[in-house]
């Protein structure tokens, strides 16, 4: 009953606070204005559990989790535009603009602010990721690795809309980058590989001398987990499940591993759950260990084994500000390069896909091209 009544009480909040800002507050629209837009934020409001349950539920219908998360995402956008827009308020009175011109002009500039972002974010969504360029320091590499190439892709969420295309343009764009490393850090689908294969089947084109390696992420967790590991393996990628390989190069080597998602033990699945541990296990000593884990709270766990580098995702750099706040009382960092424990390094990426709307304001999505380099 308590997770029902926050349910409902954000809900409330997320369509009301836009409603009263567009329909009421001073406004003084004619009635059929107000009536409209009353109807339209009460059927947003009913129809959103219904479109959330219908598509992510049970009966998992892809086209009503696109509607489902479409709506969810345009509401967002308008509520944090309606609380800043409200903010605007004791400008204009000291400015000496009267109602109702007053709360016209803050909703008239919240609606058009809305559909700006809402429009801007569905294009930085759907595109495909910028590349960006990363160049990491460490002291155990050998000078044979110096300057390996490690593309890192994660947070693909491929689901209810059909990004098979985008998938095989985006391969394209990851093979002109001639990596040596390929790595995908899990949260690789939503939906189970039955659903998923063909958004996921131009992974298996992707060219990587040294090594293609994957992990879970929380997601792959809803969907049986050891399925995604399965067929990754399929496609000829290698699963890090608590796992390492041993890459050598003109006589230098680097160990790549890979931990579980952190809420894989909780998940149920036997056999899952992070082991640093027993991924680590038989490692050669003194190589410099890489080590994929999907969420940056796990960089602590990697710090205490000795990891060179983690490289992880998860956070989407808060995907539709202003999220990234909630991101980060979870999580230790939002995106990008950072230290940890004196020796471990945390690469966090913004992601490479989105997870439910499809938006991404403030918080664009990335290929990281991740340079290795002989301290």
């Amino acid at each position: 009953m308590v997770f029902r009544a926050s349910v409902v009480a954000i809900l409330v909040l997320l369509f009301g606070v836009p409603w009263w800002t567009l329909a009421l507050a001073g406004n003084q629209w004619p009635a059929p204005v107000v009536a409209a837009l009353t109807v339209m934020f009460a059927a947003g409001l009913a129809g959103l559990p219904a479109l959330m349950v219908t598509g992510h539920g049970r009966r998992r219908s892809d086209p009503a989790a696109r509607a489902g998360d479409t709506l969810l995402g345009v509401v967002w956008v308008l509520f944090t535009c309606a609380v800043l827009g409200n903010l605007l308020r004791p400008v204009l009175a000291l400015t000496g603009v009267d109602e109702p011109a007053r709360s016209r002009l803050v909703a008239v500039a919240v609606a058009a602010a809305a559909l700006l972002l809402v429009l801007w974010g569905l294009v930085e969504a759907l595109r495909i990721p910028r590349v960006r360029h990363v160049s990491v320091p460490m002291a155990r590499l050998g000078a044979g690795l110096d300057g390996v190439r490690l593309v890192l892709l994660a947070d693909t969420h491929l689901g209810p809309i059909d990004r098979t295309r985008w998938m095989s343009r985006l391969v394209e764009v990851v093979n002109a980058l001639e990596p040596d490393i390929v790595c995908h850090a899990g949260d690789l689908a939503d939906g189970a590989v039955a659903a998923r294969r063909g958004q996921v089947a131009p992974l298996g084109l992707v060219r990587a001398p040294l090594a293609r390696a994957y992990v879970t992420g929380n997601h792959e967790y809803f969907w049986r987990a050891q399925q995604w590991l399965d067929h990754m393996g399929e496609l000829g990628w290698q699963p890090l499940h608590n796992q390492h390989l041993v890459l050598e190069r003109d006589g230098a080597r680097l160990v790549l591993a890979g931990v579980d998602d952190a809420t894989a033990a909780a998940s149920g699945q036997p056999g899952h759950g992070a082991d640093h541990g027993a991924a680590l296990r038989g490692a050669p000593e003194g190589v410099p260990v890489v080590l994929l884990a999907h969420q940056p709270t796990q960089v602590e766990s990697a710090a205490a084994h000795g990891v060179d580098l983690q490289l992880s995702g998860h956070t989407h750099g808060g995907q539709i500000w202003p999220f990234h706040l909630l991101v980060r009382l979870d999580q230790p960092v939002l995106h990008g390069l950072s230290s940890h424990g004196g020796h471990t390094r945390l690469y966090t990426t913004r992601g490479t896909g989105f997870w439910g709307p499809p938006l991404r304001v403030f918080a664009p999505s990335e290929i990281t091209v991740l340079t290795l380099r002989a301290a």
